[in-house]
């Protein structure tokens, strides 16, 4: 099966950094014990299974450690897969447990991969968790950004938590014992803990914590952009319609999210980023 598996960089930046992820097609679904092996063996934080399915692909994502019901950056490395693939542009993708889509567009002459996400959702975090979330990073209330709150949210199923920072050099320095994280995220049910820091309104420096999928850190997260677009939305900050997340920097892997999305609560939203093949 491993010979079946491209590897992508989802999110890069032009030709460096991204985000890296599996992606295996074929004509019929792996068992997941399969799959999990698989994506523990490529050790990438995501791979990508697709079939195709009555004019759609059906779609299913493994973490190194679990399977996850949604992953932006390996549905943004598939659609260029699917695309290479088939010579298409546009695919129907059925989750587990929603429809989405992925498109490969032409844009200022460069070529985007661009998924339409999940329903999203966010809502303000209970005190416990952001006591548990603020002490795993070493963080204080006062290191939390004067206007965002923290917040839970999502794209789908997924559940994270969103601590605004108020200091990109705070963010900079990033770190948390690998174990209790792992303990922490499956306790709270947190798939990453996402920390930011706000450059204007639409431009977001972030660091991606993701121990529950066996992961330190993740250079580029689409589905997490995604529920900060929700986060955004209910705390009615200025976005104009889109917005920016620049990730992986501190970590050597730089990679670039871009959001569109309107002022409809809970509406899905669209993530864009470039794609290189390793």
């Amino acid at each position: 099966m491993v010979e079946n598996v491209q590897r992508l960089a989802a999110f890069s930046k032009g030709p460096t950094g991204g985000n890296p992820a599996g992606v295996w097609l074929g004509e019929h679904m792996p068992q997941p014990a399969q799959m999990q092996r698989l994506a523990a063996q490529i050790g990438h934080s995501e791979t990508v299974f697709a079939v195709p399915s009555k004019g759609a692909w059906r779609t299913r994502y493994f973490a190194p450690e679990k399977e996850i019901a949604f992953c932006g950056h390996a549905t943004i490395a598939l659609g260029h897969a699917l695309s290479k693939h088939t010579g298409k542009q546009r695919f129907i993708l059925e989750l587990n447990d929603a429809t989405i889509s992925v498109a490969v567009e032409r844009v200022n002459g460069e070529t985007i991969v661009v998924l339409q996400s999940p329903q999203t959702w966010a809502d303000d975090v209970p005190g416990d968790e952001l006591a548990a979330g603020l002490e795993l990073f070493g963080l204080k209330s006062s290191d939390l950004h004067e206007t965002l709150r923290p917040a839970v949210g999502g794209a789908g199923e997924r559940h994270y938590l969103y601590l605004p920072l108020r200091d990109r050099q705070k963010l900079a320095a990033m770190s948390y014992d690998f174990d209790l994280g792992q303990q922490l995220m499956r306790q709270w049910e947190w798939v990453t803990v996402d920390l930011f820091v706000p450059e204007h309104e639409q431009l977001f420096h972030a660091r991606v914590a993701f121990a529950g999928g066996g992961v330190v850190e993740d250079p580029a997260t689409g589905a997490a952009a995604a529920g900060l677009a929700e986060v955004l939305r209910f705390q009615a900050w200025p976005h104009g319609g889109q917005f920016q997340v620049h990730q992986g920097d501190d970590m050597g892997m730089p990679s670039r999210l871009t959001v569109n999305l309107s002022d409809q609560a809970q509406s899905s939203v669209s993530v864009s980023g470039m794609v290189r093949e390793l």
